[in-house]
């Protein structure tokens, strides 16, 4: 074979930088094996003589010209593009479940246009392979009936699916989706160390990953040029749409989820986003009549394909897994129908199978006539003698695999005890077992972790999707530096890279733009069909993030306004305007549900620094500002695909600011001062934007209809539960214009308060502007207007629904109200009526709200026929 074009000794004539100059100008490329496994390949950034390659030569020049501050300041761009995009990885998050951010290496991994042409024809070769010995492992099954693949091998691997034999999806392929892992051999030959064929994951993070670091190098990227990655999505998408059955004219893609922790929860909705397609989950979808539908505001819309990201075991708990919760039942009675596509097929995983890895040669020949063009790292079945002897005597530089599937071992991490028993169990059951060669990779410039650079051990993940000629390759795909140690093995990753293949001289040197015959140009594609569709499960997450998004905000602005009281009069509380604290603190107790101390003032005030500390950062404490970013943040992941890009800023501002404090404040008291009054700040001014964001970016359909209800609720129910805690009882005048101000700051009312009531102070005064004036819009009857239009323009709605006629009682009841009346004082000191109509409404609120919930929101409980009206399935006696 050719040695590649990287190892090929430069022309005199190039401008190379021997690699002792550049250390000579820049102590930046020391090589360290902190990161990654130890560095003892193939240099993809040096050659045999010291020098830089052709091909790595301006990211080079790059590194040299930033130098160490400007690298340090390159890996903070990307990590803030990372936090702004909201890339998250479940994997990296911490015990409390929240995703943690998604780990990206600020150099790209360049590869050059020579190696990608023969990298591009194994991959798109390796694609049709499988595909080929799918289709018989579900078909015919001559690979097994003519001995070329031995039996076990299928039947025993996890990923065997029995249901779905002769299941075969529309179009000329049944593998849909591969991702293919492939790293550089000290020889400087590629080659395969995993097929993903279940659900290939990260083909979402690799889209991202290049919009990130495009931004963050825009002038490497524009020097450079590497060959576009986004095409891929498009031939992705109009894949899918080729995939569905015949009968459908107009069909409807959805992608299924796990839900929001899976590991690649961004992943799936990032692309799911980029294809414009819905984001679905169990709960969404149902078999009816013998087909597939999802939910949509009490209406069904039918599903045509699936891309599924589910494994597929777990995929319909009446024909597979009966405990799964993440699968549709009845899904493989409508496979076998015909009446739906989901990709990739039902038993896919079958070809991650270390036992056809180990066999893929052999298929080659014998269903393509075709011998690999990328190898397979080399492979020992035990269920052949001279494989068995090999393995058992390598046992400790191998990597072990069962055939059934699971977790490999790695040969060199065991002791020698250990490697006694897994040597009898393998002459137990030799069959079980495959031994593989211990993956080599090569080696490439990382800026990963402060402190120089590295060159560190690489590998790459790939991508194909099926095509009505072939398999489209991705340019480029998923790049990752290698975890420390015996870890790479298994190809446990620290970060990821980004791939740049270079676009050919050829190309680069003239660029002539050709239009395609008329024939070849795809078909138009007409408007989504699922544009409006919404299900119960994503109106609950979009009604749930305007109730949190309110509700910080809310939380925000009464901190403010307690903690700049309470700075107020902690050294003057002998005055009457002091008694403003305790009110305000009480209030955030009634607020939050949670104590505050209410009952004894001084010991409210003596520990007003902790409960602020608390309800600002704590995000355990029910209530707090931290918990309800937090779980605004969770049901935002939960939709993803329905929200801007803009969000993702805001949303990891606000979680940076809150998510990190500890549960209580510092010793040093100004150093806490200091972080409430910057943290209540940046909340606020983040939920702001964020309300800015939602009302400006969105459009306004079903999913932004019921987001506002949340908000408008939520404001309503803060608003009736704060004035009862502040104005329902009477206090000397000077208590009472501080409580009052204090109320309408955080009511956002205070200004236009004063401009209409100049000099004077009421109860009175402060209900007719925040309870009856149409005109503001943080007063009750504004929420209600707003609720009664959205209830109204949702569909279905017939101008007399429970949550309507609720609405309009609600209304009807402020009607009644004369606001003098509501300043009236009993003789105990309360105000009796106020009291009484906060707390009605409150109460029909609250009642609104479930009754929203139960009418809209709420999945159905009854069970119904997976089959059709006119259909039964026979039983046999």
């Amino acid at each position: 074979m050719a040695l590649p074009s990287g190892l090929d000794s430069p022309s005199h004539d190039d401008p190379l930088v021997p690699y002792a100059a550049m250390r000579a100008q820049q102590t930046l490329f020391d090589v360290r094996n902190g990161v990654g496994a130890p560095v003892s390949g193939y240099d993809e950034l040096f050659d045999a003589a010291g020098q830089i390659r052709t091909d790595w030569q301006e990211l080079a020049e790059c590194v040299t010209d930033r130098g160490r501050a400007g690298l340090d300041r390159l890996r903070a761009v990307v990590r803030d593009l990372v936090d702004n995009d909201g890339i998250t990885y479940s994997g990296s998050g911490d015990e409390s479940g929240m995703p943690g951010p998604w780990q990206l290496d600020a150099l790209p991994l360049i590869v050059s246009a020579a190696d990608w042409n023969r990298v591009e024809a194994g991959l798109v070769q390796r694609s049709r392979l499988l595909d080929a010995v799918l289709t018989d492992l579900y078909g015919e099954r001559r690979l097994i009936t003519g001995g070329v693949l031995p039996p076990q091998l299928l039947f025993a691997h996890q990923g065997y699916v029995r249901a779905a034999q002769n299941i075969e999806i529309p179009g000329r392929h049944q593998l849909f989706l591969h991702g293919c892992d492939i790293s550089r051999a000290g020889s400087g030959e590629f080659v395969v160390n995993a097929d993903w064929t279940q659900a290939p994951s990260g083909a979402g993070y690799a889209l991202a990953d290049r919009r990130v670091i495009a931004h963050a190098i825009p002038d490497l990227y524009e020097q450079i040029g590497p060959q576009p990655a986004s095409p891929w999505a498009q031939a992705l998408r109009l894949a899918l749409v080729d995939a569905a059955p015949e009968s459908a004219e107009e069909p409807t893609v959805v992608v299924l989820s796990p839900g929001i922790h899976s590991e690649t929860a961004f992943d799936q909705a990032y692309l799911a986003g980029v294809l414009g397609v819905p984001l679905v989950e169990s709960a969404d979808l149902v078999v009816r009549d013998g087909k597939l539908w999802m939910r949509s505001m009490g209406t069904l819309k039918r599903v045509d394909v699936v891309l599924r990201r589910v494994d597929a075991a777990y995929a319909d708990p009446l024909d597979l897994r009966a405990d799964s919760r993440l699968g549709v039942v009845g899904l493989v009675e409508v496979l076998r129908r015909g009446a739906v596509t989901v990709v990739n097929t039902l038993g896919s995983g079958v070809l991650e199978s270390p036992g056809v890895m180990r066999f893929l040669p052999a298929l080659a020949e014998a269903l393509l006539g075709e011998t690999p063009l990328l190898p397979t790292v080399p492979m020992y079945w035990g269920g052949i003698d001279v494989e068995r002897s090999h393995l058992l005597t390598h046992l400790s530089s191998l990597l072990i695999r069962p055939v059934a599937g699971g977790e490999p071992i790695v040969g060199p991490d065991l002791s020698a005890r250990s490697r006694e028993a897994l040597a009898a169990r393998i002459a137990a059951t030799p069959w079980q077992w495959v031994g593989q060669e211990l993956p080599e990779f090569s080696s490439a410039p990382a800026d990963y972790l402060p402190g120089g650079l590295s060159l560190s051990p690489v590998g790459m993940r790939l991508f194909t999707v099926s095509q009505r000629s072939g398999y489209a390759p991705m340019i480029g795909g998923l790049g990752y530096l290698l975890a420390p140690g015996s870890a790479a093995y298994d190809l446990n990753s620290l970060a990821a890279k980004d791939v740049w293949v270079r676009t050919p001289a050829r190309v680069t040197a003239e660029t002539v733009v050709v239009p395609p015959p008329e024939d070849a140009l795809p078909a138009p594609i007409t408007a989504s069909p699922t544009h409006e569709i919404s299900s119960p499960r994503v109106l609950s997450d979009l009604f749930w993030i305007g109730r949190y998004a309110e509700r910080a905000e809310h939380t925000a602005r009464l901190l403010t306004v307690t903690r700049e009281r309470y700075h107020e009069f902690r050294r003057r509380q002998a005055m009457d305007g002091s008694q403003c604290v305790p009110v305000l603190l009480a209030a955030l107790g009634d607020i939050t549900g949670t104590d505050t101390g209410a009952g004894d003032h001084h010991e409210m005030v003596a520990t007003a620094p902790t409960t602020l500390w608390s309800l600002t950062a704590d995000r355990h404490r029910p209530g707090s500002l931290a918990q309800s970013v937090e779980r605004l943040g969770s049901a935002a992941r939960a939709v993803r695909d329905q929200m801007s890009n803009d969000t993702w800023m805001l949303l990891s501002t606000l979680e940076r600011t809150l998510l990190h404090a500890g549960d209580s404040p510092p010793e040093s008291q100004s150093e806490g001062e200091t972080f409430l009054s910057s943290t209540n700040t940046v909340a606020l001014a983040g939920l702001l934007a964020l309300s800015g964001v939602i009302a400006e970016s969105m459009v306004h359909d079903v999913g932004w209809t019921m987001l506002d209800i949340g908000k408008r609720i939520e404001r309503a129910q803060v608003l009736t539960a704060l004035l009862r805690a502040t104005l329902t009882t009477a206090r000397p005048p000077e208590a009472e214009q501080t409580v009052i101000e204090s109320t309408l700051s955080v009511c956002e009312s205070l200004v236009i308060y004063r401009r209409r009531n100049p000099g004077t102070i009421s109860v009175a005064g402060v209900a007719e502007l925040v309870l009856f004036d149409a005109e503001n819009p943080r007063s009750l009857v504004f929420q209600l207007d707003r609720l009664r239009a959205h209830l109204k323009s949702l569909p279905g709605s017939s101008g007399s629904s429970r949550p309507e006629r609720l609405v309009e009682e609600i209304a009807m009841r402020l009607r009644r109200v004369e606001p003098d009346d509501l300043d009236d004082v009993a003789a105990d000191g309360s105000r009796e009526e106020l009291d009484e109509l906060l707390s009605g409404l409150h109460t029909a609120l609250r009642d609104l709200s479930n009754l929203i919930t139960a009418t809209h929101l709420a999945l159905p409980g009854d069970m119904q026929p997976l089959w059709g009206p006119h259909e039964r399935r026979v039983v046999p006696a």
